[in-house]
């Protein structure tokens, strides 16, 4: 451990349901806003579901010529501008060895839109293939990455992780080693995500994973909450520039916090079921408090995976108690998929900004709509119920799952020279 180079942000990005930059971003955490109403995209009035966190507001053309967005999807054009924010914030756009600077994102499903389109239009015609040129670089989840490398000719190690909703939480793990380990001194990392659309909000209640609470959107992400009935769908993306230590001291660069671990471990249970028992959320954050060196009881506050479906809740928290034992009662306890809805593979980076800014503004972001608490969850715990709570955070975790039984953990600290 101590061969390895220090890992610090020094950059941060977003474009979510609750503001399009990470400044308005978090006032919308602070003030426990939901980003979740009616689908403005296409019209879901036969879909079980009819609501999404939209991210809202957004014009392509604020931030690409009209002929370069029509070659990328959504999920890329919100990776792009996220990424766009960090690099700008960490100032990586001058004296830096663009050799050694990487892009390592996360998506878990890319471009369903372009998909989608290609596929309804060949579906309308007479069986002649006309597809775009555009369509498969548009569709490709490492479109994402590629496009933010070519924008800023960054050349160092560039590729996307796919693992569902950990997604973007292992690409910030893969960044954070890569640089540790010396491959790189710096990376863009993050993860983006653009699935509202028929498909998705069809394809996600045929599985019966999300609330279909149509007369009240904005309360029906409620994790912890007994009359939870499922996730609500968001879309955006969160972006952090990790650095090297050495390398961010020696160009003078503001330092946010420091990435002190992570952790990974599947369930090894069920293609898109939790394992009820917590077991695999056990194992991965013991890895991470055992890679960061650090004892349950220093982590003070935990962004949770939290996506309000009833099965995966209850197991997380199971978990935690396993865990922390004692020291539980003591954390802060929040779920911001509340708030944002579920950005599947693009959870990690929005969620890993959060636990960033709650290190520096010493502010835990609530867990909204959490009015009648679950029997079944142990409520001795803090799960910061609707209202920010102010208190000094030292480290944080975020904790993202995904589809298929992956499971990460990231873990910050304050920044100490």
């Amino acid at each position: 451990m101590s061969s390895f180079r220090r890992v610090v942000v020094t950059g941060i990005g977003a474009i979510t349901p609750l503001g399009n930059t990470a400044p308005a971003y978090w006032e919308g955490l602070k003030n426990g806003v939901s980003g979740a109403a009616p689908i403005t995209r296409f019209d879901a009035t036969k879909f079980k579901t009819r609501f999404a966190a939209e991210v809202k507001g957004y014009n392509p053309d604020d931030f690409f010529d009209r002929k370069e967005h029509r070659k990328m999807d959504l999920f890329t054009q919100f990776g792009v501008v996220a990424a766009d924010e960090a690099i700008a914030d960490a100032g990586l756009l001058e004296g830096v060895n663009k050799d050694r600077v990487g892009v390592i994102w996360g998506s878990g499903i890319g471009g369903l839109k372009s998909l989608q389109e290609e596929c309804f239009q060949f579906g309308r015609g007479d069986g002649t293939p006309r597809y775009s040129p555009f369509f498969i670089p548009r569709m490709i989840a490492d479109s994402s990455s590629g496009n933010i490398s070519i924008k800023n000719g960054f050349r160092g190690p560039n590729f996307v992780t796919t693992s569902a909703c950990a997604s973007s939480s292992d690409s910030i793990i893969t960044a954070f080693n890569t640089i540790r380990l010396g491959l790189a001194d710096v990376v863009v990392t993050g993860g983006s995500e653009a699935a509202i659309t028929e498909s998705g909000i069809g394809g996600f209640n045929a599985l019966k994973a999300m609330s279909e609470r149509n007369d009240s959107p904005e309360t029906a992400s409620r994790p912890y909450d007994k009359n939870r009935d499922g996730f609500v769908l968001g879309e955006g993306s969160g972006a952090i520039v990790l650095e090297a230590y050495e390398h961010a001291k020696a160009r003078g660069a503001k330092i946010y916090a420091e990435l002190i671990g992570g952790g990974m471990s599947s369930d090894a249970y069920h293609i898109t079921a939790p394992d009820p028992s917590g077991s695999g959320v056990v194992l991965v954050m013991e890895n991470a408090l055992r890679d960061a060196g650090i004892k349950p009881e220093d982590v003070d506050y935990i962004n949770t995976h939290g996506t309000s479906t009833p099965l995966g809740d209850g197991a997380e928290i199971k978990a935690i108690e396993t865990v922390f034992g004692p020291a539980a009662e003591k954390l802060n306890i929040s779920s911001t998929k509340s708030m944002t809805g579920h950005l599947l593979g693009g959870a990690g980076g929005i969620e890993a900004v959060a636990a960033i800014l709650a290190i520096q503004n010493g502010v835990v972001p609530p867990t909204i709509n959490l009015e009648t608490p679950d029997p079944e969850i142990n409520q001795n715990l803090n799960f910061t119920p609707n209202t920010a709570q102010q208190r000094e955070v030292n480290i944080a975790i975020s904790n993202t799952f995904g589809f298929g039984g992956h499971n990460t953990s990231v873990v910050f600290r304050r920044f100490e020279e």
